[in-house]
């Protein structure tokens, strides 16, 4: 027989038992989807955190304070940005405090809730160098920095129910006006959580000191290292092991990492159904040889070999599983297309996911055939007649 022959005859066995085919190539077919939508959706997200650090960049380094060897906890100097800004490779540096102050929606509110949300003092550029935005209003001035207004985070204004600049609330004992509310900050999600003062203000206000909490920094790509090795000793000369010296975008990077691990497991997730959907074959095959023992022994008396018998059937098992390799590879390409415009992500296939999905499935179809087959071809042509008989 030629290869259309074989084709033809292979397919006639899955046409007449359709609902049982369609059932076994289900099996295959989720084990399939679910590989390629993992592979897919993981390297969709990742595609889409990689443009985000792009953006973003991992050029920014931050200098906290530390505690001492008594666990008592370290000011940094007052002079601690205009020294790093002295560091050659450095372009921008600025820093933020934290202040002991309790913040209320309104005076009416107790004292003791505050709703989560701190108060840190921050100079005006800070949004410039964490490369931030405000999403409505306007962020702290020259004008403005020294007067009691304060521009929340994200979180912090959806824990307060601030929804527009120009409400207030109220730090400490006295009422502070919204003048704006930023964007969540990526690289420093904590600011999400925060109410934000110019320094004047904190010192006009709190009794803040001038020591800064935290001190950011961007330099160029290719000298962040260099600049990471000098900075503690930059901001706290002589105590530099009390400075905490970290880069932001790790934490991202670090994401992506545990993304990788957790598509590993939902990969195995997948290998397993698809194996589950390759015993379904097997079993869909068996069944198909002990029915069909009269046209197996028909073919033989009219001259089919034991190797066209063997043949038929592995043909069968391998047809069975294309289709459901096919109709897996295309439902997961969708779900994953779905999912990553619901997200605003670009949707990123690799071709090795659903090319490997459906080489996986012909190698899993072919083994699960080759028992079936070898039964069907050993039947001798009397005893399966007499059977069907």
């Amino acid at each position: 027989m030629n290869a259309l022959d074989i084709l033809r005859v292979g397919a006639v066995g899955l046409r007449a038992r359709r609902a049982r085919v369609v059932l076994s190539a289900l099996g295959i077919a989720i084990g399939i989807a679910t590989m390629v939508a993992v592979v897919g959706l993981s390297t969709s997200s990742r595609a889409d955190l990689m443009e985000r650090l792009d953006r973003l960049g991992t050029n920014l380094l931050t200098a906290e304070a530390g505690k001492d060897a008594l666990g008592q906890e370290v000011k940094l100097p007052k002079t601690a940005t205009a020294m790093v800004e002295r560091i050659g490779a450095v372009q921008h540096a600025t820093a933020t405090a934290d202040l002991d102050v309790r913040i209320r929606r309104s005076a009416v509110v107790p004292e003791e809730q505050t709703a989560g949300v701190t108060a840190q003092a921050a100079r005006t550029d800070l949004l410039e160098a964490l490369g931030a935005r405000t999403a409505r209003g306007v962020w702290l001035d020259g004008a403005g920095e020294g007067l009691p207004v304060t521009v929340l985070g994200a979180i912090a204004a959806e824990r307060l129910g601030i929804t527009a600049p120009g409400e207030t609330i109220m730090m400490n004992d006295r009422q502070f006006v919204i003048v704006g509310i930023l964007e969540p900050v990526e690289l420093v999600p904590t600011l999400d959580r925060v109410a934000l003062v110019g320094f004047p203000t904190a010192e006009r206000y709190f009794g803040f000191d001038g020591h800064p909490t935290t001190v950011f920094e961007r330099s160029s790509d290719a000298s962040v290292e260099a600049v990471r090795a000098v900075l503690a000793r930059t901001v706290n000369p002589g105590n530099e092991g009390t400075v905490r010296v970290s880069r932001p975008s790790d934490a991202l990077a670090a994401k992506a990492a545990a993304d990788k691990g957790l598509t590993t497991l939902m990969l195995g997730l997948g290998t397993v159904a698809l194996l589950v959907g390759g015993v379904g074959i097997a079993n869909t095959m068996v069944i198909s040889v002990l029915e069909r023992r009269a046209e197996i022994g028909l073919r033989r008396s009219l001259g089919a070999t034991r190797g066209h018998i063997r043949l038929q059937f592995l043909t069968e098992a391998l047809l069975l599983s294309a289709m459901g390799g096919a109709a897996g590879t295309v439902l997961g390409a969708l779900a994953t297309a779905g999912f990553a415009t619901a997200q605003g992500w670009t949707t990123v296939i690799p071709l090795w996911a659903p090319v490997g999905g459906l080489g996986a499935t012909l190698l899993i179809g072919l083994l699960a055939g080759l028992y079936p087959a070898d039964r069907a071809a050993r039947l001798h042509p009397t005893e399966a007649l007499s059977a069907a008989g």
